[in-house]
């Protein structure tokens, strides 16, 4: 399997090198607010140079690990270590590391090269050098022929990228950024996604970002850690937590997901069959699942791993079910179908529309649903 930020150019996979010594090391790190677990005995290892997503819903304390690796808050138990230091007692301001928050908090009194600026100012940088470098930052974030203009001037993209120059300006060895692209809209988040993993790819800096959009982590990430409830529940690449879940909620979080409750009747080192009253059919799965014998078990199956046909397929007897179109949605590449099978349960299918004017299934349709023996995920979890 080939994993890494970019399938076009690899990158090395320190985690894997029981010899690599990690950038960051959160070891077993509590948070409490009063009577709340923000934070529940974590830990977590982040290596120098990537770029690695903490990804959860509200609430799920990621905010909060962030907020302690940049020394905003303490942790009541554990461990912090940034490039080999322990981080407890030091301020942020003495810390290898610049934050960049979701409302960006721009001066609106200063031009952008100002705002650029600031930080080199206060460290007293020769005016010779500060300029060179502020004009060199803008230039990356293509913000060269805007130096003079005031945030309120300024697209959310563009207001965006001032935030990442002046966070980057100072040359931290660590960047953390909290929901960087919350503020804009899809298409312009989608451009900027592959600008800010450009950026970061052309200085080197190990970026830790929060957020709770799931196809953001998917797209910027070297790595992913799926949080909920104050614990990390599954740490891997975007292709390891999306293809290989460890649990169904890891499953259902990550993208959309068909669960079928079911259990094991036939076993061996490498298939499993799965009887399961909710998919109405017996699902075959190519390997072996580690989990006892009739162990109540799900399986889920991703909506592009189904393929959806009036027809029935050759071989009906495992991995094949049938029901009724109750739904379709034209996204424009792909279309969605909520199918109602014959068992009562709700299915969804997506299907890529590779031909115009394809004869489409419709609304009503008796439909057959089929899928490979590697698709079906066995989660026992």
């Amino acid at each position: 399997m080939t994993e890494g930020k970019h399938p076009e150019a690899p990158v090395s996979e320190p985690w894997k090198d029981p010899h690599a010594t990690p950038y960051i090391r959160i070891q077993n790190v509590t948070k409490k607010f009063g009577d709340f677990t923000a934070v529940n005995n974590v830990s977590l290892n982040i290596y120098q140079q990537e770029l690695f997503c903490l990804l959860g819903g509200s609430g799920c304390g990621k905010s909060t690990l962030l907020r302690m690796l940049a020394g905003f808050e303490e942790p009541d138990g554990g461990q912090l270590f940034i490039d080999g230091q322990d981080m407890a007692g030091i301020p942020p301001y003495q810390r290898p590391v610049n934050m960049m928050f979701q409302s960006y908090a721009l001066f609106p009194h200063m031009t952008v090269q100002d705002n650029v600026a600031f930080g080199l100012k206060q460290d007293n940088t020769p005016k010779s050098e500060l300029w060179e470098r502020v004009k060199a930052m803008l230039e990356m974030v293509k913000l060269g022929s805007f130096a003079s203009r005031k945030p309120h001037q300024l697209s959310g993209g563009q207001r965006q990228r001032v935030a990442l120059a002046r966070s980057l300006i100072k040359q931290p060895k660590l960047l953390l950024l909290d929901e960087p692209l919350g503020a804009l809209d899809k298409k312009l988040r989608e451009s900027t996604q592959f600008e800010l993993m450009n950026i970061q790819e052309k200085l080197g800096v190990t970026f830790v970002v929060v957020t709770h959009d799931q196809e953001e982590a998917m797209t910027l990430s070297t790595r992913i850690g799926v949080m909920n409830a104050g614990q990390i529940v599954q740490v891997g690449t975007p292709t390891e937590i999306y293809e290989f879940p460890t649990s169904r909620f890891v499953a259902d979080f990550i993208g959309s997901v068909n669960m079928f409750q079911g259990r094991i009747v036939d076993e061996d080192n490498d298939y499993v069959r799965i009887s399961s009253d909710e998919a109405g059919c017996t699902i075959f799965i190519n390997h072996g699942v580690a989990a006892p014998p009739s162990a109540a078990l799900a399986v889920a199956l991703r909506p592009e791993k189904i393929v959806i046909s009036r027809e029935a397929p050759a071989d009906t007897t495992e991995n094949c079910t049938h029901g009724v179109v109750e739904g379709i949605a034209y996204m424009g590449d792909v279309s969605v179908y909520n199918v109602r099978l014959h068992t009562g349960k709700l299915a969804k299918v997506t299907q890529p529309n590779l031909v115009r004017h394809a004869d489409t299934i419709n609304w009503d349709d008796h439909v057959y649903l089929h899928w490979h023996a590697a698709s079906g995920i066995v989660l026992t979890v």
